[in-house]
């Protein structure tokens, strides 16, 4: 399971004083547990499911893009460094990203069906892709195809 992993990590951790990685990791694990609760009430952590945990990395590594983004724009550097070493940790618990070109592969049934509503063809797209891209890449592709289709006609 997902949040046993987490947890050996942390050990691992903390035996090797990585504190990026053990801050990072505690932080996580904080999160994962508030989520619990939120969800299942008093059975926590018990009743977690490795989505559920998924659900809590990436909502992580999204707040991390943002502050990375934000100190950016406020010319921060060391917490843009500090914000991107703690993304790369949660990242390492993340599935393996699919390139934009296997993404267009993979939801090109999607994109020939005609369909001109951009929220069914979201949907039917994020079938295919599962877990290989976030919503915002695939929102991306979705819309230069649009994008191209409409100039080529």
């Amino acid at each position: 399971m997902l949040l046993d992993a987490i947890q050996k990590d942390i050990l691992v951790s903390l035996k090797k004083r990585d504190i990026v990685r053990l801050e990072t990791l505690r932080f996580l694990l904080s999160a994962i547990k508030n989520t619990a609760i939120d969800i299942y009430q008093a059975a926590g952590e018990s009743k977690m499911t490795d989505k559920d945990v998924m659900q809590v990395i990436k909502k992580q590594v999204k707040e991390h893009k943002d502050s990375i983004e934000a100190y950016s724009k406020a010319n921060r550097n060391d917490l843009v460094e500090k914000e991107a070493a703690q993304l790369s940790i949660l990242e390492t618990f993340l599935p393996k990203q699919l390139s934009d070109e296997e993404i267009l592969v993979k939801i090109e049934p999607v994109l020939r069906s005609g369909e001109p509503n951009f929220g069914i063809l979201m949907k039917k797209a994020l079938e295919y892709v599962g877990e290989g891209a976030d919503g915002g890449r695939v929102a991306a592709i979705i819309r230069s195809y649009q994008t191209r289709a409409q100039s080529s006609s």
